[in-house]
């Protein structure tokens, strides 16, 4: 009985360290965003911890073995993990004024550490517990190791693939949690033969219920504007109301905002995008990358043109077409990431429209040197590409590279600028073509400093061309916009914590 229960432990505490693992970006994703840091530092976190635990658990095995202590070990792990749903918000509260990077590393640690370690320390105490003798050492440690390594595999996949975008994150922590505490128990009423420690399987059966409603707390609010939270394969999608405005958060990113009446944007970017179409006479064919909540989509579709979307996330798309009221008719939706949507498509357009990048990350194959070339492949003879940008003032790093990468396949890139003061975060919109870039007719004037017709005189009255000399290009090999984009994400982070107020609907 006690040689199957360690058996039992080392799977479930092997499922448990991956589960972790991947549940992590989740929970701080939608917090600071699911950039290259985030991935670093948990993944540093949890190797970090599992080597602490594997030397603590060792010196504590021959120190003696007792199978009370090893449930001891497990069962504190599983409260730690039960409480991350409750921990994390005051850790993230106390770790913002840190700065990105150490933000993101030190709330990992005091997430995710404590409960890895602990997790660490199970093998070598299991490999003294059933070891009998020093002539099947060898054979028991290559066992565990390798029926805890079968079970983290397993509960990679399952993960990944079926119980974050079914269960929810963080319903699923605490089950992770309770299902430690009840092996834990188990292992208590082998060691003690009590049946009062089975009662109290029972009792914390009964406990889950409660708790189990306390974590999902995160789901939908909609008496306090929080309307929906999807858990995708990709990332978590919230839809808020506030103030009138319909918002779509992407990991914490706002993506969309759009009045719920009308389904007009209210980001002058989306305005700006649409410059695009006064260089042609009339309407033809767009793609754009990056559906969001369909803003750009119901603006070229209202306007005539015939529409192809490629997005990533089918949870993105089903929640536009559910809550941003993005209609069948309006264009024609492919769920697949971009780049491989121009590999494997031939088709070509008047206008790509590039819209994929968010505040915590840019997808750094969507803007190399070959990207750009699969783009033009697939630009009908003086058509325009059109891409959204979001930086720190007019003249960042980011703009001024991707406008140097972009000037290797396109003659004549031009970049709109949105933000005002030039300083500040904000959208630029870049725009790029083999022709000039001459519009066939003027843009009509403004009726009011606060209208769609004034984001687009202003943009295109600061237009201006990069000095591209000595800027460095963006290829696949070598791609640095995931450090560049820090900065964005610090900035982008900060407002939208001032705006929305910390815990509130939006993470």
């Amino acid at each position: 009985m006690v040689n199957f229960f360690i058996y039992m432990v080392i799977i479930v505490s092997g499922a448990s360290v991956l589960a972790i693992e991947l549940i992590g970006t989740r929970i701080i994703a939608p917090f600071y965003g699911a950039s290259l840091y985030l991935w670093s530092a948990l993944i540093s976190v949890t190797l970090a911890a599992l080597s602490c635990g594997y030397a603590i658990g060792g010196w504590w095995a021959d120190r003696g073995t007792r199978l009370g202590r090893f449930c001891i070990i497990i069962g504190m792990a599983g409260l730690w993990i039960a409480a991350i749903p409750w921990l994390r918000v005051p850790v993230f509260a106390a770790a913002e004024t840190m700065g990105l990077r150490v933000a993101v590393l030190a709330a990992a640690t005091v997430l995710f550490f404590p409960p890895l370690a602990l997790l660490g320390m199970v093998s070598p105490y299991a490999i003294r517990l059933k070891a009998s003798s020093l002539d099947v050492v060898g054979r028991t440690a290559g066992n565990l190791y390798a029926v805890s390594t079968i079970a983290s595999v397993v509960a990679a996949i399952t993960t990944g693939f079926f119980l974050i975008p079914n269960i929810g994150v963080h319903r699923l922590v605490f089950l992770i949690g309770i299902l430690l505490l009840a092996t834990a128990l188990v292992g208590l009423a082998i060691r003690h033969k009590l049946t009062g420690i089975i009662a109290l399987l029972l009792v914390l059966a009964v406990a889950c219920k409660p708790g189990f409603q306390a974590a999902s707390r995160q789901t939908a609010d909609p008496e306090n504007g929080l309307i929906a939270v999807k858990q995708s394969a990709y990332a978590e999608i919230r839809v808020v109301d506030l103030n009138g405005v319909r918002y779509m958060f992407i990991d914490g990113s706002m993506h969309t905002g759009a009045d719920p009446v009308t389904w007009n944007s209210c980001f002058p970017y989306i305005n700006v995008l649409d410059i695009a179409r006064g260089f042609f006479k009339q309407p033809g064919e767009m793609l754009l990358v990056g559906l969001g909540g369909g803003s750009v989509v119901k603006s070229y579709a209202r306007a005539g043109w015939l529409v192809d979307v490629v997005e990533i996330d089918p949870t993105v798309t089903q929640v536009a077409r559910e809550y941003f009221g993005l209609e069948e008719a309006e264009a024609h939706v492919y769920d697949m990431d971009g780049r491989q949507f121009l590999i494997t498509h031939d088709k070509t357009y008047d206008i790509i429209i590039m819209d994929a990048f968010g505040s915590s990350s840019v997808p750094f194959h969507l803007v190399t040197a070959e990207a750009f070339g699969l783009i033009r492949s697939r630009l009908s003879p003086g058509g325009i590409l059109a891409m959204n940008i979001q930086a720190v003032g007019w003249r960042d790093v980011i703009v001024a590279s991707i406008a140097a990468t972009a000037n290797r396949q396109f003659e004549h890139v031009t970049v709109l600028p949105i933000a005002e003061p030039p300083n500040q975060l904000g959208n630029l919109v870049l725009l790029a073509s083999s022709r000039e870039l001459n519009l066939e007719k003027e843009l009509p004037p403004p009726p009011s400093r606060f209208s769609a017709e004034y984001d687009r005189v202003h943009a295109w009255d600061n237009r201006f061309q990069v000095d591209v000399a000595g800027v460095p290009v963006l290829t696949d090999d070598l791609n640095p916009i995931d450090v560049w984009s820090e900065r964005v994400n610090l900035a982008s982070r900060k407002e939208l914590h001032e705006f929305f107020g910390e815990g509130g609907v939006a993470w």
